[in-house]
């Protein structure tokens, strides 16, 4: 090249231009190797070349101060970037980051998958004139997929030519960085000619080449370029010193659609082209065949034999030389999954995009934090997977009870890898723990800025709950904390913490606040003690919190709209399952007494018709009680609206009572038969509410019991006989569709 440094101008992630780079760097034997990437972590370069180092990995650079401020550097085996780091590694050259440290971005914009951006694709221009849907085919197309033995440096001459006759168009947005990212690329490459380095690589980003040319450099003087660095410094004076680190990353946060803005639409395609050699598309379906298999989902070799065949024929069709990703999509979609989308969703996320998890060597920089953790979760034999696991503990073993100590004092700590969930086996009683696991790559980030608590798990996690005692202002917060607190093993918090709810609830808790808290601290009571907790310490609390709300409830159900009245309605049932748990009969007795206080004609039906409905299903009051206050709540002279809400209030999640009370049920009938045709038609969406919640055997049996002739409500003739058979021939075929073909 005439020039006496080698720009290679790359895509990021991408297989065919790390092809290229490798090629590239063969012929020219380079002394050094530049990189675009974060000059704070070139300490940590030399881990590249560890056996235990598994792409994809991030470094992550953040500062110690504030860990949130961090900013991720993803690297896939066939990145450009990583080949040319590992190239130089192993030929003993000299290799640095190049582009500006974080500290000098204006906006500090980073490929966070947490904080996504637009994408800025300056190709998208070339992609449209050439006829190509987006940028990235078109990139992919030329490049990615490229395999031939053709001179890699005239590709990236070509590449140059292409990238500067798109910043030549100033319609194009740029990034706010660009100036002073630049700026400092090319002061470290005038560093390195400095040096006395006579051969020199420097692997960016396509669109930064022609910035970085010799030409760019006498342009762009170096006394102009300090200028911009140090205008930029200016603005950054207040910042820290930043850290580095390598962290673990999957395929899904270097997708485009995680936001990440350098990110591909393809990364497990983008791997099987850098890793399959040839004959890409028998070995990328025979991949697909064994996936789908894996699934339970049928897939012959001879289907993947005809895939093979029509993916072919379609790249031909379309002047490819060789099948692509699209080709063998749509070859896929028609042999193998038969023209059904449903396992070409299985395959985009299975093996398009993949989730790999790669892994970092032990010897990389972490903080304590991050060693107890690793090390309970190795002790623990608790896998670190990118995949969602469902994890079951029975907290009468040792090991799943130490699991499940781990996973409460990581939520305390704000670090969701697990995910409390209800168990699916009721049969495992309250030894039963279930939870769903994931590990996602900016959970690396929570556990550095959790180190600021403490250097073991226990010891941040008891930090951090101190400190939430310490801030938190709702009761039903401080309550589900108590829950982690017990759970988690953490007794030296339990007592101020028990403390804390008393003050809080002393004061003049709300009663929606109290509600929220009983169930809460009724699990606690009721199960704790499988798990070893001190939860007797919960049950003063909890009888507290009862007094007070018997006390408070019928004020607080007054006046209600219906968003209110539902809400309470949710609360009430919420509260009364949890004290029916509890082994205290005279928290159950003051409830009882408590709730028909809410059940009088004042109050919004959906809360007065569920408070009668909670005493029937304690066997509190009898079914004659609930029909005489249903007949009253349903007779003709009030509103039909507020008679729907005492219907939804009472019926609402189970239709048992209608299934073994005739007298409520002939009362619930009476009143719809008996309303006229524009009140029904304004309860009718309540209605289809109500009985939308229950069982299908509940409603067939209701179905089944007015068609056998129920009485109706106050004695009199059979609904058989008083029907007109004319009429009810009318309405037999929507009946049928309603409750199903009678049995016979």
């Amino acid at each position: 090249m005439p020039d006496d440094v080698a720009i290679l101008g790359v895509r990021h992630h991408g297989p065919g231009s790390a092809r290229l780079v490798r090629r590239a760097l063969d012929a020219l034997r380079p002394s050094v190797v530049l990189v675009e990437g974060p000059p704070e972590a070139v300490d940590l370069l030399g881990l590249a070349a560890h056996a235990d180092m598994q792409p994809p990995v991030a470094l992550l650079v953040y500062d110690p101060e504030s860990p949130s401020d961090a900013a991720f550097y993803p690297f896939a085996s066939f990145s450009p970037e990583w080949v040319a780091v590992r190239w130089a590694l192993a030929a003993n050259a000299t290799v640095r980051f190049i582009d500006a440290p974080r500290s000098a971005r204006a906006d500090d914009d980073s490929p966070a998958p947490d904080a996504p951006r637009p994408r800025i694709d300056p190709l998208e221009a070339m992609a449209e004139a050439a006829g190509f849907s987006d940028g990235e085919a078109w990139w992919s197309k030329l490049i990615e997929e490229r395999r031939g033995d053709g001179e890699p440096l005239a590709v990236f001459d070509a590449i140059r030519e292409v990238m500067a006759a798109l910043r030549a168009d100033s319609t194009l947005p740029r990034d706010a960085d660009e100036d002073v990212r630049e700026a400092f690329m090319r002061r470290g490459i005038r560093a390195a000619i400095k040096e006395g380095h006579e051969r020199i690589a420097v692997v960016c980003g396509a669109w930064h080449g022609p910035a970085l040319t010799a030409a760019a450099r006498k342009e762009r003087s170096a006394k102009a370029d300090d200028e911009v660095i140090a205008s930029r410094k200016a603005v950054g004076t207040a910042r820290r010193k930043m850290a580095a680190t390598w962290i673990p990353w999957t395929y899904g946060r270097l997708a485009s659609e995680s936001g990440y803005g350098a990110g591909i639409t393809s990364p497990g395609w983008y791997e099987h082209l850098w890793t399959s050699g040839d004959r890409v598309s028998e070995r990328w379906l025979a991949k697909v065949a064994r996936l789908m298999r894996e699934e339970d989902l049928d897939a012959s070799p001879a289907s993947v034999i005809e895939s093979v065949r029509m993916a072919d024929t379609l790249a031909s069709l379309r002047g490819r030389a060789l099948a692509t990703l699209e080709d063998l999509s749509d070859a896929t979609l028609s042999t193998l999954c038969h023209g059904d989308d449903a396992p070409m969703r299985v395959i985009e996320r299975g093996l398009v995009i993949g989730e790999r998890l790669g892994a970092v060597p032990s010897d990389a920089p972490t903080v304590p934090l991050q060693r107890d953790l690793a090390a309970l979760q190795k002790s623990l034999r608790m896998k670190v997977s990118a995949d969602s696991a469902v994890l079951d503990l029975d907290q009468r073993k040792e090991n799943d009870l130490a699991r499940s100590h781990l996973l409460h004092r990581l939520l305390v700590l704000g670090i969701e890898w697990g995910k409390l969930r209800p168990s699916e086996t009721r049969s495992a009683g309250t030894f039963r723990e279930t939870w769903t696991l994931q590990w996602t790559p900016e959970l690396a980030v929570r556990v550095i800025e959790a180190a600021r608590w403490g250097n073991t798990v226990a010891d941040a996690a008891a930090a951090r709950a101190r400190d939430r005692i310490r801030t938190a202002t709702s009761l039903d917060a401080l309550a589900e904390l108590l829950r982690h607190v017990l759970f988690a093993d953490l007794p030296d918090v339990v007592e101020p913490l028990v403390r804390r709810i008393n003050d809080v609830a002393a004061v003049g808790a709300d009663i929606s606040s109290l509600m929220d808290a009983i169930p809460v601290l009724a699990q606690i009571a009721r199960y704790g003690n499988v798990r070893k907790t001190d939860a007797e310490l919960v049950e003063p609390i909890l009888h507290g919190l009862c007094v007070r709300l018997c006390a408070g409830l019928r004020a607080a159900c007054v006046s209600l709209d219906d968003d209110a009245a539902r809400a309470m309605r949710r609360r009430l049932d919420a509260v009364h399952g949890a004290l029916a748990t509890l082994d205290r009969a005279d928290v159950r007795e003051m409830w009882h007494a408590t709730l028909p206080q809410v059940g009088d004609d004042a109050i919004h039906g959906l809360v007065a018709a569920r408070a009668w409905r909670l005493l029937l299903d304690a066997d509190a009051i009898s079914a004659d009680e609930v029909a005489i206050r249903l007949s009253r709540a349903l007779s003709r002279g009030n509103d039909p609206a507020a008679a729907s809400a005492w219907i939804e209030g009472l019926l609402a999640g189970s239709g048992a009572v209608l299934v073994h009370d005739d007298r409520l049920l002939s009362i619930v009938d009476a009143w719809v038969t008996g309303l006229s045709t524009e009140a029904f038609e304004a309860i009718v969406p309540v209605a289809r509410r109500t009985f939308a919640t229950f069982e299908q055997p509940e409603r067939r049996m209701i179905g089944e019991r007015l068609r056998r002739s129920l009485p109706v409500a106050g004695g009199g003739a059979p609904l058989d006989e008083s029907l007109d058979p004319e009429r009810v021939a009318l309405v037999h075929p929507i009946l049928r569709l309603i409750f199903g073909e009678p049995r016979s």
